[in-house]
C-alpha cells in the first residue's frame, strides 16, 4: 500500500464534518464521513493498493515431479511478477466490529520464467530447457477488518483480520512441451496461488502498520503563526455506525505557549447549531467556541489592531479633507497628515445559528495627527458593529455573504472639543469601500 494513500485517507478522517451535533464534550470540531465518503475512500485505497502490487516480484518457486518415461524433473519458476490486477466488485462496511473492506471476483495477470532439467536411466545425459509463461489468476477474494481507537489524543489503527484467497489459475506456456505444461498446472498451481495470497496479505499488513505509524506521529497541536496554535488532538473514540464514521477533535485555538484549552470552555457546554443541507460525502460541524477561542487568543495577544496611514485616495488622511466634518480639527491642525489607529476594544462575541454566523465587535478608532514627526492623538470614536456572514461551497469555489446589521458610534474622548459623530459615521460609511 503506497504511503500516499495513508495521507489521503487520513485527510478524509480529519476533515471535520458539518450539520451534526457535537460528539463529545471537549470536541469542538467533529467529522462525519458518510457512506458516499467511505466508498470514495475505499476506491482510493484499492487504487493505491493495486499500484503497490503491480510489478511486485514474488519469491522463486522450486519443485520436482516424476514424469512418466522421462524421469525426475526439477522445475524452477523465477521472476514471477504481478503485471496487472482487475477488480470486479468491492464494498466497505462499518459497525461495532470495525471497518470491513471486501474485494471479490478479482483477477491478476502474472509473468514468469521457467527452467527445468531431468534425467532417467533411459536418458543418461540430462536434458534441460527454459522459457517464459503467463499466468491468469481468477476468483481472487481479499478482505480486511480494522478498528480505530483514541490513544491519548491520537488515533490507533488496529488490524483485526485480513487475508486473500485465490479461486483458480491458468498457465500459458511459451516454449516447452505438453508434459511440462501439465506438470506446471499439477505441481505448481497451488504454489503460485499461495505465493499470490501471501504477497497480498503481507502488503495489507505492511500498509496498515505504516498507516498506524503515520497516525501516531501526527501532532496534537499545529502552530498557525507566531501567536496561535490549533489543538488537533482527538477526543473520544471514533463512532462507527452502519453507514458512517464520526470523529471529533478538540479544535480550539490556544496561545503558542499553551498546551490545552482554557478551563472556561469546558464549563456550560452547549450544542452549537450548524447549517443544514443535502447529504454529502463529508460533513463539517464547527462549534462557535472554535471561533471564540481564536478571537480571544488574538485579542489577548494584542493582534486585533490596525494602523491605516496609506490609502488609494491619500487626501482622506489629511485634515483638509475633514474641514467640513470636523472644522475644529482643521483649525488646530491645518493641512496636516493623519492616521487612523483601529483596535478591537473587547473580545468579539460570536454566535452560530442554522442560517449564518453572527458577530458583535466593538472597536475604537483613534484619530492621530502627524505633525513634525510626532503622532498626536486628538480624538477617539467607539464603534459597535453587528454583522452576519455565511459561506457555502459552490462547485470548486467557496462563496459567501456578509451583511451589516447594525452600526453605532459614540465619542469616547476628544482633545479638540465636541464632535458631530453622526457626520463622522456617515463619512466612514461613504469611505468604507475604499478603506
Amino acid at each position: 500500500m503506497a504511503p500516499s494513500i495513508f495521507f489521503v485517507l487520513l485527510s478524509l478522517l480529519l476533515i471535520p464534518a458539518s450539520g451534526y451535533v457535537q460528539l463529545y464534550e471537549d470536541g469542538f470540531i467533529s467529522g462525519v464521513i458518510s457512506d458516499k465518503g467511505l466508498d470514495f475512500a475505499k476506491d482510493l485505497l484499492i487504487e493505491k493498493g493495486i499500484a503497490s502490487l503491480v510489478l511486485l516480484q514474488l519469491p522463486e518457486i522450486e519443485n520436482s515431479a516424476k514424469v512418466p518415461l522421462v524421469g525426475n524433473a526439477k522445475v524452477v519458476l523465477s521472476d514471477i511478477t504481478i503485471k496487472d490486477i482487475q477488480i470486479n466488485s468491492s464494498s466497505v462496511k462499518t459497525g461495532e466490529s470495525g471497518i470491513v473492506l471486501v474485494i471479490s471476483g478479482a483477477t491478476a495477470d502474472l509473468s514468469m520464467k521457467w527452467r527445468y532439467s531431468c534425467s532417467s536411466w533411459l536418458i543418461p545425459i540430462g536434458i534441460s530447457d527454459s522459457g517464459t509463461a503467463s499466468v491468469k489468476v481468477k476468483g481472487m477474494q481479499v478482505g480486511l477488518t480494522v478498528n480505530l481507537k483514541n490513544q491519548e489524543g491520537t488515533l490507533k489503527l488496529s488490524l483485526l483480520d485480513y487475508g486473500c484467497y485465490v479461486g483458480d489459475l491458468s498457465i500459458k506456456l511459451d516454449g516447452g512441451t505438453a508434459w511440462l505444461y501439465q506438470l506446471l498446472v499439477d505441481a505448481f498451481g497451488g504454489n503460485i496461488a499461495s505465493s499470490v495470497e501471501e504477497a497480498v496479505s503481507e502488503k495489507i499488513k505492511e500498509g496498515i502498520a505504516k498507516l498506524d505509524k503515520f497516525l501516531q506521529s501526527l501532532p496534537k497541536q499545529i502552530p498557525l503563526d507566531k501567536t496561535s496554535a490549533l489543538n488537533v488532538s482527538f477526543v473520544g473514540n471514533p463512532v462507527l455506525s452502519n453507514s458512517s464514521i464520526a470523529i471529533a477533535i478538540n479544535g480550539l485555538f490556544t496561545e503558542r505557549s499553551e498546551v490545552v484549552e482554557s478551563e472556561g470552555y469546558k464549563k456550560g457546554f452547549k450544542i452549537s447549531s450548524a447549517c443544514g443541507g443535502l447529504p454529502k460525502m463529508i460533513k463539517v460541524s464547527l462549534h462557535e467556541y472554535v471561533i471564540q477561542s481564536a478571537s480571544l487568543v488574538y485579542f489577548n495577544a494584542g493582534k486585533m489592531q490596525l494602523i491605516i496611514d496609506e490609502l488609494p485616495d491619500q487626501d482622506i488622511l489629511n485634515t483638509a479633507e475633514w474641514r467640513f466634518i470636523v472644522p475644529q480639527l482643521y483649525k488646530q491642525y491645518p493641512n496636516d497628515n493623519m492616521q487612523l489607529d483601529i483596535s478591537v476594544s473587547s473580545p468579539p462575541v460570536i454566535q452560530v445559528t442554522y442560517q449564518d454566523i453572527g458577530a458583535t465587535i466593538s472597536i475604537d478608532i483613534t484619530i492621530d495627527v502627524l505633525k513634525g514627526g510626532e503622532v498626536i492623538p486628538v480624538a477617539c470614536i467607539s464603534v459597535d458593529i453587528s454583522a452576519s456572514c455565511a459561506a457555502e461551497i459552490v462547485g470548486n469555489n467557496i462563496a459567501g455573504r456578509l451583511r451589516l446589521q447594525n452600526l453605532s458610534t459614540y465619542l469616547k474622548w476628544s482633545k479638540i472639543g465636541k464632535l458631530r459623530v453622526h457626520l463622522i459615521q456617515y463619512f466612514f460609511l461613504l469611505q468604507s469601500s475604499i478603506i
